[in-house]
């Protein structure tokens, strides 16, 4: 079984504790952690800051397409950043929870 963290970016808080809520709730990720970043990036041509939330998701990555799906559905972002970091290694009651 693999496991992944799957991560995205959101402009408010607001708004990253309703999506990281509804994640739960859809079963499609054990936990979703919310952290405040600082942003700088391209975006149509400027270099943009912001200030963000990240939104971290524990899950199964045979959960990956219908979580990104649920993250487009729900996110305002044009583009909403959506990457999955494999887990290699792992606590394994913490990974069987994830299960």
């Amino acid at each position: 079984m693999e496991y992944l963290i799957v991560s995205t970016t959101i402009d408010n808080k607001k708004d990253a504790k309703r999506l990281a809520r509804k994640i739960i709730l859809a079963k499609l990720g054990a936990c979703a952690q919310i952290s405040k970043i600082k942003s700088y990036y391209k975006w149509k041509g400027k270099i943009e800051f912001n200030e963000e939330f990240k939104i971290e998701i524990k899950t199964l990555s045979k959960n990956y397409k219908k979580l990104e799906n649920f993250i487009i559905k729900n996110h305002k972002y044009e583009v909403p950043e959506i990457i999955s970091i494999k887990i290699i290694k792992g606590y394994k009651n913490y990974l069987n929870w994830i299960k």
